[in-house]
């Protein structure tokens, strides 16, 4: 016989392609038998049309394709034969889906089997349509799958309940139906039916509310006496494992419950009892019990509030904690981390044991276990959690650091109850693991330090001993050099020295060599060199003793090869050498910096506009308030700052060595007002440029940063953002615009109270495939509030299902939103989704609105996420 006929059997094409050495060899036997199978259905050969349908779903599993096969599925169901009928819906389930059209021809045939007086034809049939129904199937075959959950022989209701939990879920609609049917499952004596029924019965409740209120006040005490007989049942062999009756529906029984239970304090109520009883009776030392014991908790924690069960769900969490099996922690880790919005007090109870789990070897529980312990973390116990995390970041793994230092410099920043242990955290920190520290952590240590004045003194002594022990961490020998730079001459002197220091004496060429010792161990790092050479500039001026040591430091990088240091190293030693008289004003202290400017933007938020007319009272992280004057300025986006402007030896008109225009912002009476003498002469030395252009009080003044023209000595510029874009202040009344100093935006004109004129639609957001249009209304008497009307529309052919909608605002704004429409959204804009939005604007006329959206939904079952920013809003919302 020819191995590749028609005739040929099933094993044989099997062993002929594992037989195959290559790939191409195996393509070669899928196509000849492919092609013997085209030749059979041509000849439309009924003896060998079940054979051709199982060779095919086997080269359908290998990844060959086979529609030209499908209609034979339909001629095997057509057959009045039980084994014909088997291959072809086998078939029917491998070879098609939902989306086929040609499924629409095979309806008939499974309505006539759904009516067989065979109950394995009406088996087959059920599972088939169980697998692949289609809306329209469901809507033509409901009413037969209805009548088959009545059906005398168990394993047809069963598979007939299976069936319906796949109808309600494509056509909600029809779930009313199944109501009535599914109550009667839910009395069942075998297992198999009553744990489906029970499965149908959770479906409906998610899909339709009646039927939710109807199962609580109809079958929930049947349901939990369903439970307790099975779990008080003696032993019984066929549903016995590991020494517990049916697991399997312990589980399904409980989500049930937890359903029902869930918002409804009475149907909560009449459960407790049971829930206790399997909560402190099943055993923990299997697996399936196990199961049973975390299924119980998640209902516990679920259903309306029991304060003595929740303590007691939590304690279960804390026994699988302890469990060997990494499997079992973690789930508890998850679990804990929903139970602390719920009971924090009781998971606290918890806290050794969590933290032990933090030092685990299994990196995903280290991980979990982490994220718990930043959750656990409040004012009370922030010194002792934080001493833990960081004695055990002296011996974690590498690839753990990362994540723990962030967590750690996350919880001290925002627990932090004073500076100074701020300060010394921090430093234990990038002691420890400066090298996986981000860079806004010690720019923001940065900004506690020059916040704190009465601790200058202490922190640059405690960085000059840190650095001498951990000279590898870079991080560490950055916010040192800074702070040696700043304040040298208060760790010469021993200013400000605090009762818990200890004593030490420190010379300026101490202070020095600690200096040139770091930037050449530092070598390759341009950054870090380059902010050496600023504190050594700053330390030529501060130690005169030192200044020509310090030249002939920076004079080694006059050579070199990276053009950034060389052009630092000659404009610095001509300073030092040429313009000493000069060099005070240009290495003057660093001004304060705002620490709520700096948080803001590190936050991500919309900044608000500085007035200069009054003060802000603003929250800083350290607990303590303080006043945001008109102009501040931020280290690392070096705009400009409200600090009186230098006046000796031509500080007026100096740009700053780092790039800060020192100026203040004011309209100055006389544009061509004479500059100070040598005021040419430094400009050209640091390659500045001109100075910013200044206008009469008739005339818009633009305040540059010189971003074009400015010498790349910025060392902080590089490090982060650049300067403050600029923005016009305008004379109009005598007052100047309010600048935005994050984003260099004026800020909306204050608009008069009321409702104020309608306002047109807005196309919030729009993509290829939809299209969201914000409504927008004021409510009246309250000119904070803003009503919106969103309405999605869909320009796609396809129906998009499961549609959620997801916003997001800045802390000034508040948002509520009402629940959608609807979740299903027709296509071609056939109809569409709407929701209301309210948001209460605290800092109406002054901000506009600004929104971020997220739009998941599915298109065929594939999920699409699509998000974006919505900033087009009118401004005097």
């Amino acid at each position: 016989m020819n191995p590749f006929s028609s005739g040929t059997r099933l094993r044989d094409m099997i062993r002929a392609i594992r037989a195959c050495k290559t790939a191409a060899e195996e393509r070669g036997v899928v196509r000849k038998e492919c092609a013997a199978i085209r030749a059979s259905i041509s000849e439309n050969d009924p003896d060998y049309r079940h054979r051709n349908l199982a060779k095919l779903m086997f080269i359908h599993m290998l990844g060959y394709p086979t529609h030209f096969g499908q209609m034979e599925c339909l001629k095997l169901i057509a057959s009045p034969g039980f084994p014909e009928k088997r291959i072809g819906y086998l078939g029917l389930m491998l070879l098609l889906d939902e989306r086929q059209e040609v499924l629409m021809l095979v309806t008939n045939s499974i309505k006539q089997d759904l009516n067989h007086t065979n109950q394995y034809i009406v088996g087959l049939a059920l599972c088939a349509l169980g697998n692949i129904c289609s809306a329209e199937m469901a809507r033509d075959l409901a009413p037969e799958v209805e009548r088959l959950l009545q059906f005398r022989d168990p394993n047809i209701r069963k598979k007939a309940a299976l069936c319906s939990i796949r109808i309600i879920k494509k056509v909600p609609d029809l779930a009313e139906n199944f109501v009535n049917p599914v109550a009667a499952l839910l009395k069942e004596k075998h297992h198999g039916v009553l744990i489906t029924g029970v499965q149908l019965c959770a479906d409906l409740c998610k899909v339709s509310t009646d039927a939710l209120e109807y199962f609580r006040k109809k079958c929930t005490d049947g349901l939990v006496k369903v439970l307790k007989d099975v779990a008080n049942s003696p032993y019984a062999p066929e549903y016995d494992i590991s020494g517990i009756s049916d697991p399997f529906l312990h589980i399904r029984l409980l989500k049930v419950l937890r359903v029902l239970g869930q918002g409804d304090a009475d149907a909560s109520d009449s459960m407790n009892d049971i829930l206790a009883q399997v909560a402190t009776k099943t055993e923990s030392n299997k697996n399936a019990g196990n199961a049973i014991l975390y299924e119980c908790v998640e209902t516990i924690m679920n259903i309306e509030d029991n304060g003595g069960l929740r303590v007691l769900a939590i304690n279960i969490l804390g026994r699988f904690l302890s469990n060997r099996d990494n499997n079992i922690r973690y789930v508890a880790l998850n679990m804990l981390m929903r139970a602390i919005a719920v009971d924090s007090k009781a998971v606290q109870r918890h806290r050794a044991t969590i933290l032990e789990c933090v030092k685990d070897s299994d990196p995903s529980i280290r991980k979990r276990a982490l994220d718990l312990v930043y959750l656990l973390v409040n004012e009370t116990n922030v010194k002792p959690l934080t001493k833990e995390l960081t004695e055990h970041l002296e011996v974690s793994d590498p690839e753990f650091k990362g994540d723990l230092t962030a967590k750690i410099c996350s919880i001290v920043e925002k627990f932090s109850p004073e500076k100074i242990w701020y300060i010394d955290q921090m430093l234990k920190v990038l002691s420890e693991a400066g090298n996986y520290v981000k860079d806004e952590v010690w720019h923001a240590l940065i900004v506690v330090i020059t916040n704190a004045s009465d601790l200058h003194g202490y922190a640059v002594r405690s960085l000059y001993r840190a650095v001498q022990k951990a000279r590898d961490q870079e991080t560490l020998f950055r916010v040192a050099v800074w702070c040696i730079g700043e304040y040298g001459e208060m760790l010469v002197n021993n200013f400000g020295r605090l009762d818990i220091e200890e004593p030490a004496t420190v010379t300026e060429s101490d202070a020095v060599d600690v200096l040139e010792t770091s930037i050449k161990i530092h070598s390759c790092d341009l950054t870090s060199q380059a902010m050496c050479l600023i504190a050594l500039l700053k330390l030529s001026s501060r130690f005169p003793s030192c200044s020509q040591r310090i030249n002939n430091i920076i004079g080694q990088y006059k050579g070199s090869f990276v053009l950034e240091l060389q052009q630092r190293a000659i404009e610095f030693n001509s300073i030092i050498e040429r313009h000493q008289n000069m060099r005070s004003s240009l290495a003057e202290r660093m001004p304060v910096l705002d620490e709520a400017t700096f948080s803001g933007r590190r936050a991500g938020s919309v900044p608000a506009a500085v007035s200069t007319s009054q003060g802000v009272s603003v929250n800083l992280p350290n607990g303590s308030a303080k006043l945001s004057t008109a102009h501040v300025a931020d280290l690392l986006d070096l705009s400009l700052d409200d600090a009186p402007a230098p006046s000796s030896s031509g500080g007026e008109f100096l740009q700053d060595l780092l790039g800060v225009n020192l100026m203040p912002v004011s309209l100055q009476p006389d544009a061509n007002q004479a500059q100070k003498s040598g005021s040419d002469v430094l400009l050209d030395l640091l390659s500045i440029g001109t100075p910013p252009a200044q206008s009469s009080p008739s005339t818009p003044q633009v305040l540059s940063s010189n971003t074009d023209n400015r010498s790349p000595l910025d060392i902080l510029d590089r490090l982060s953002t650049p300067s403050a874009p600029s923005a016009q202040v305008s004379s109009t009344g005598g007052n100047s615009s309010m600048l935005d100093l994050l984003n260099g935006l004026p800020s909306s004109p204050p608009t008069s109270e009321g409702n104020g004129p309608a306002h047109s639609p807005v196309t919030a957001f729009e993509s290829s495939s939809l299209r969201l249009t914000f409504n927008i209304s004021k409510q009246p008497g309250n000119p904070q509030m803003t009503l919106i009307d969103g309405s999605f529309t869909n320009k796609s052919q396809d129906v998009f299902t499961d549609f959620i909608f997801q916003a997001a605002v800045p802390k000034f704004l508040q948002l509520q939103l009402d629940p959608a429409s609807g979740n299903s959204l027709p296509a071609n804009g056939n109809g569409s989704i709407t929701q209301k939005l309210r948001i209460t604007n605290s800092q109406h006329g002054k901000k506009s609105l600004v929104m971020r959206i997220r739009i998941s939904y599915k298109v065929n079952n594939k999920d699409v996420l699509e998000e974006g920013q919505v900033s087009n809003f009118p401004r005097d919302l």
